[in-house]
């Protein structure tokens, strides 16, 4: 009982102590001293979302990815990063992309395609959005003018309807023998609706006629094949949307064994067997949105940030193929390529 009782009146009266005596201003001191030196509470970095209509493991978002890097943004450390892809699927772009909003990113970066931009402008009128390539910004009513965007949408123009033409011009320069070409197209594609008639006013003046084949979903290429097969067609255009990137390694292949002539959109087609591709250069571009994007981090505004329009256009040719299909390429295309792949 004596032993119960003194615990509590010793600890009492000890605290009591050093709460009242000179002691006091001792502990006082060591208090803040230690409230000082303890870790202070660190900001949150800052959140990037990716919104891919194909994948988020393509070459436009690696090349992205190492350009943060390089300006100090490295994913899990200095930004966090919330990756959404459609799996090429342009449906499920506008909750993906509200998903975004919800994530709460400060930034929402779109990879390559119009599809996904529009689908990130319809989340939200107060994330800043970078378009990382699309054709024409402001046809596909992303931006009301490339030099002064004005709202909280800018990024990098691919410059694709412009060369639509220059493809076909392209295909008859390989193939000069050519009158008649196929073309695949999405009707729920922007891209596709706006680029359709740069290429008939261009086919127009080349002598051809284009056989119009609409591809709304990848595992419609063996349909469209058939089609191509049965009205004896021997040169292709592709359009660049979801189900044509989706579809890329079968059109490739049916393309490659059905020996037509095609060109396509980006060198991810030649990369998988394809001939001949003619377009934007989609990881230069991706390391140009990496820059906004670093931009707006720090406080700028997208509405001040002009939409960038890259004069890079690659023309990549891979020989294997050409070799396959008895194909000589002329020197003066040759002369042209930015890359052969042997």
């Amino acid at each position: 009982m004596a032993g119960g009782t003194w615990g509590p009146c010793y600890h009492r009266r000890m605290k009591w102590q050093i709460l009242s005596g000179p002691a006091a201003r001792l502990a006082s001191a060591l208090i803040i001293g230690l409230l000082a030196a303890a870790p202070q509470a660190v900001a949150q970095p800052p959140k990037i979302g990716i919104l891919c209509l194909i994948s988020c493991k393509t070459s436009d978002v690696e090349a992205f990815r190492e350009a943060l890097g390089k300006l100090g943004y490295r994913s899990g450390w200095t930004v966090g990063l919330e990756l959404r892809s459609a799996d090429g699927e342009i449906g499920k772009l506008p909750a993906l992309a509200a998903d975004l909003v919800k994530a709460n990113v400060d930034v929402i970066y779109t990879s390559w395609g119009t599809a996904a931009a529009l689908a990130a402008k319809q989340a939200t009128t107060a994330i800043p959005v970078v378009v990382g390539s699309a054709g024409d910004l402001v046809a596909a009513g992303l931006v009301p003018s490339l030099h002064r965007p004005g709202g909280n949408v800018t990024g990098i123009s691919s410059l694709a309807l412009e060369i639509e033409g220059k493809r076909l011009e392209l295909l008859k320069e390989v193939v000069p023998s050519v009158s008649r070409v196929a073309v695949f197209f999405g009707s729920a594609s922007a891209y596709s609706t706006l680029a359709m008639k740069e290429k008939r006013e261009a086919a127009g003046r080349l002598g051809l006629r284009l056989r119009e084949i609409e591809v709304d979903r990848a595992d419609k290429v063996d349909e469209a094949f058939a089609t191509i097969a049965r009205e004896g067609l021997t040169a292709l255009s592709v359009f660049g949307y979801g189900a044509t990137l989706a579809g890329r390694e079968r059109i490739v292949d049916l393309a490659n064994s059905n020996r037509v002539v095609a060109i396509y959109p980006t060198s991810e087609f030649v990369d998988a067997g394809g001939l001949i591709s003619y377009g934007a250069n989609l990881r230069e571009n991706a390391r140009l949105a990496a820059g906004y994007v670093a931009r707006l981090l720090k406080g700028s505004k997208a509405a001040d940030l002009p939409v960038v329009q890259p004069t890079e256009v690659e023309l990549v040719i891979n020989m294997r193929t050409a070799k396959a299909l008895g194909l000589a390429i002329p020197p003066s295309v040759l002369a042209r390529a930015t890359e052969t792949i042997e």
